[in-house]
């Protein structure tokens, strides 16, 4: 009993390292080409110009560029037709962003024991509503004309079983589907599954590719979308803004690969930060709307805190979910004061969301990936378009322009998530020092 009993203490105190990334966004194809969009203020949304946008409220979305350039991407260049009949395109960003997080890992293993101790947590946060009503039309045309790869689309965790197979990956195979929150619950679930010595690395992150006509009708019914700057795309994503008026829908994927620490120093591995800690909470509240009180996401961020076994005085910067809409940002902000006191002064906060609007569930993955590159780089990215800040705080807003992350022993950072149906996450992410 004894001996099992340090067996499970060293297996739980295992850390985590990040040791490789992979996006495909509204501000570009590539970790690097995305990152410096970010950094430079630039913004990946575009209006939404197909003839069935034209009478909806809104008329504009984060998409990801395609074509043939360093910044585009060019899916016929990575898929067979076959194989794009057989999965959703959530599920080929997800591909093309698990590798290029594979490569920059140089994690591609031929041996089944290393294959049978990788997993991958990838999670979608909605299925294409576009897929469903083409395939009901075709029902009505004749059994025969519904695809036998209608259900493999449209599976929450084919994404992850996609990028299992293709790499032959036999560790954990994890799916999320937590609405907006799903991206940074992958990666927190990824991160216990290493830490706790169910894997030795993880593939993980989110994936989302919903923006449709439909889509679109549907969250402004749910006066969720931002409606009054459609024919000023870029400036309608405001995080905290006065002037805000609700979210710019995005599409995209990012995938990180997450690493026990000893295994990635054997083999060299780049070491790009470390993750800390994961916090989850429930509001128990309300369908779409924040606990007013911002009880729950003050739980997650506590939790996460409490599990990275660090102090809130070492926190300088919050990498917020905040995604444009009055109500959220307000109560984001009021759970970070709340939670920090005297300490929020202190804090830079910014949400990225003003550059490439809000992925969904593949949000917090991407913002994950947006605040390790800020921890590795000493740079924190901005919100654009934030000019009148109108949250009642002393806190520091990082506006329209990067800023130099300064003046800390080690660059510790909070990544929050939240999604419909009261659900919170939040990560805790950290400068890798050994």
């Amino acid at each position: 009993m004894t001996r099992w009993l340090s067996t499970a203490s060293k297996i739980r105190n295992r850390r985590v390292v990040v040791t490789g990334m992979g996006v495909v966004s509204p501000l570009g194809v590539g970790l690097k080409n995305s990152w410096k969009s970010l950094i430079d203020g630039k913004s990946g949304i575009k209006k939404l110009d197909r003839e069935e946008y034209e009478k909806l409220p809104c008329r504009i979305g984060g998409l990801v560029p395609r074509g043939n350039g360093p910044t585009e991407l060019n899916i016929d260049s990575h898929f067979s037709k076959g194989q794009l009949r057989t999965m959703s395109m959530a599920t080929v960003y997800a591909l093309v962003a698990s590798e290029e997080a594979l490569n920059d890992a140089s994690w591609k293993p031929v041996e089944e024991k290393d294959k049978e101790e990788t997993g991958v947590a990838v999670g979608v946060g909605m299925i294409d509503l576009v897929d469903v009503c083409d395939t009901n039309d075709a029902l009505k045309k004749g059994y025969s004309k519904v695809s036998p790869y209608f259900v493999p689309r449209i599976l929450p965790n084919m994404a992850a079983g996609q990028i299992s197979i293709k790499y032959g990956f036999r560790g954990p195979n994890h799916a999320v589907s937590t609405a907006c929150a799903t991206g940074a619950h992958a990666i927190g679930d990824a991160f216990r599954f290493v830490r706790g010595g169910d894997a030795n690395l993880m593939v993980c992150g989110g994936a989302e590719a919903c923006i449709s006509p439909l889509a679109i009708a549907a969250f402004c019914r749910l006066r969720a979308l931002s409606t009054s700057r459609n024919e000023s795309p870029q400036e309608a994503s405001r995080p905290f803004d006065n002037d805000r008026d609700g979210f710019v829908m995005g599409e995209g994927s990012a995938i990180l690969v997450l690493e026990e620490l000893e295994h990635a120093l054997e083999r060299n591995a780049r070491i790009y930060a470390e993750v800390l800690g994961y916090g989850l909470s429930g509001d128990g509240a309300h369908l779409t709307a924040p606990r007013e009180d911002g009880s729950g996401a003050f739980l997650a961020m506590r939790r996460a805190m409490n599990d990275a076994c660090i102090e809130l005085g070492q926190v300088s910067y919050v990498n917020a979910h905040a995604t444009s809409t009055p109500l959220g940002d307000a109560i984001e902000v009021k759970a970070i004061q709340s939670l920090f006191c005297e300490h929020s002064e202190n804090l830079m906060i910014s949400s990225t969301k003003g550059a490439h609007g809000h992925l969904l569930g593949a949000a917090g993955n991407l913002e994950a990936v947006f605040t390790v590159m800020a921890i590795k780089e000493g740079l924190v990215p901005p919100t654009i378009n934030l000019n009148h800040p109108n949250c009642e705080s002393k806190i520091n807003f990082v506006r329209n322009f990067a800023r130099k992350w300064e003046g800390t022993s080690r660059r510790i950072a909070l990544k929050n998530a939240f999604g419909f149906g009261g659900t919170n996450a939040s990560l805790c992410i950290a400068q890798y020092i050994h």
